[in-house]
């Protein structure tokens, strides 16, 4: 049993690091979509990610095409804040992908567009100022949604 996070040309090493170390200690697989903003052996990624990235199921992936050439024919999620549902508003299950996109930018507005039905958000203050929440931030809040719908398999 596992779920998947799927982050989509992440650009900033701690947040990539804070959210391998979330997936290993949850047994969550995590994608990673290239381009990447920062290479796999930076300093500050390993810094952010401890001593967990041995115990980290990863899964590199060239570019989103090839990921969803693989992979996109399973159940996808897209979080972004211009979502259709609330990330609570769905009843996940085991193998579920949970995909984020790049600091900056977000998901793709294609992609977005193509799979509208499979977008989540995680409600916030209408303010305009306020784009987004932290990119680990909003992995860790949904991820332990689903976890939690899930009853937390295999955790303790």
């Amino acid at each position: 049993m596992a779920l998947h996070i799927v982050l989509v040309e992440p650009e900033i090493p701690p947040n990539t690091g804070n959210i391998s170390r979330t997936c290993a200690a949850t047994g969550t697989v995590l994608h990673l979509v290239k381009p990447l903003g920062f290479s796999i052996d930076d300093r500050q990624l390993k810094r952010a990610g401890l001593d967990y990235w041995p115990f980290v199921k990863l899964i590199l992936h060239e570019n989103l095409e090839s990921f969803l050439r693989e992979w996109g024919t399973r159940r996808l999620f897209l979080a972004t804040t211009k979502g259709i549902q609330s990330y609570t508003d769905v009843c996940y299950r085991d193998e579920d992908m949970l995909v984020f996109g790049k600091e900056t930018k977000g998901l793709p507005a294609d992609l977005l567009r193509d799979r509208m039905a499979d977008t989540i958000r995680i409600p916030m203050s209408a303010d305009t100022r306020l784009r987004s929440i932290n990119l680990s931030n909003s992995v860790g809040i949904v991820l332990y949604e689903a976890l939690r719908q899930l009853g937390f398999p295999e955790l303790k």
